[in-house]
């Protein structure tokens, strides 16, 4: 166990009984009507489907700067995510949503097939930059369809319904997203985590990582596997939740050896910490309606990324 995984795993601790008490109002146990109803049935639910998302997105994105040894590399890249959303969108657009289960369906089998287009593509040669090449390719067509359903909606609520849902939020969600995701995403994050020793291995280029019996065909298909399973099911609940694979690796390595072997489980608790702590407060802020999370992880995100790119140019110079 490193560094990381005890400074993230306690303020993790320290985090999540204090989000179920914040909120536009403040909840306490011994004075709030109907707290145990409230806590059980709204908080309870919601701040561990955050945790769910963000660990998804955190192992994610460790384990994709891993691969590509791209500190600027977001799981949205591989298509995926787009792919998970074109999916919702299209359960959207046809108007099946009256069914609980369909829409996260559809953002899974989006998911699946971005990840078969991708591993059709780039699977048999293993290739980091084919596969980075596929992943925007996958990305930009599933983005452009996106638009194109959008455009092309039927009535101007399912148009609503649709950019609020591409926003991504953790609003009104059940115990029912969180029996849904949990189990897609702890298998994806165990795949991320088998990763690991091949990634370190891999850092040293690919034909070292051949020589020291790194079967890369098999590392990208378990890679790919992994994170379709942890973004395309917090996808399927959340909708785009954007940027957080991209800050979570550039926090946690600081606190190790920056071996992706060392990134992956640690991401996964800031990447936890982090989606739990943006939810609580786009609960608290005092706005009309609540401010959507994805729209204040990207207000977060796009400024962090700037930061990078001022940094590693400095660097380079």
């Amino acid at each position: 166990m490193n560094r990381a995984v005890v400074v993230f795993g306690l303020l993790l601790a320290i985090a999540l009984p204090l989000s179920l008490l914040a909120g536009r109002v403040w909840l306490w146990p011994d004075a709030t009507p109907n707290a145990a109803i409230i806590l059980a049935e709204l908080r309870l639910p919601r701040a561990l489907l955050a945790v769910i998302v963000g660990a998804g997105l955190g192992a994610a994105g460790a384990a994709m700067q891993g691969y590509l040894r791209n500190p600027l590399a977001d799981p949205g890249l591989f298509g995926i995510a787009p792919g998970a959303a074109l999916g919702a969108v299209v359960a959207l657009w046809f108007g099946y949503t009256t069914s609980a289960w369909l829409l996260p369906l559809f953002a899974l089998l989006g998911a699946g097939g971005a990840m078969a287009l991708l591993a059709a593509i780039a699977g048999r040669t293993g290739g980091i930059a084919l596969f980075t090449l596929a992943g925007l390719m996958v990305a930009s067509l599933a983005g452009a369809l996106t638009a194109l359903a959008i455009s092309m909606a039927p009535n101007a609520f399912a148009m609503s319904e649709i950019v609020l849902w591409l926003n991504g939020a953790l609003t009104d969600r059940s115990w029912r997203e969180v029996t849904l995701a949990a189990p897609l995403v702890g298998l994806g994050v165990l795949l991320l985590w088998r990763t690991g020793k091949p990634l370190d291995a891999l850092t040293l280029g690919e034909p070292v990582a051949r020589s020291l019996g790194v079967n890369t065909g098999a590392l990208l298909w378990m890679l790919t596997a992994g994170i379709g399973l942890t973004v395309g099911a917090s996808v399927a609940v959340a909708g785009i939740i954007g940027f957080v694979g991209l800050i979570v690796p550039h926090l946690v390595r600081p606190f190790t050896d920056s071996r992706p072997s060392q990134l992956i489980v640690p991401s996964a608790l800031a990447g936890a910490l982090l989606v739990l702590v943006a939810d609580s407060a786009v609960r608290v802020l005092p706005f009309v309606t609540e401010l959507r999370l994805g729209i204040a992880l990207s207000l977060l995100g796009a400024p962090f990324f700037l930061w990078l790119l001022i940094r590693m140019r400095r660097g380079l110079a």
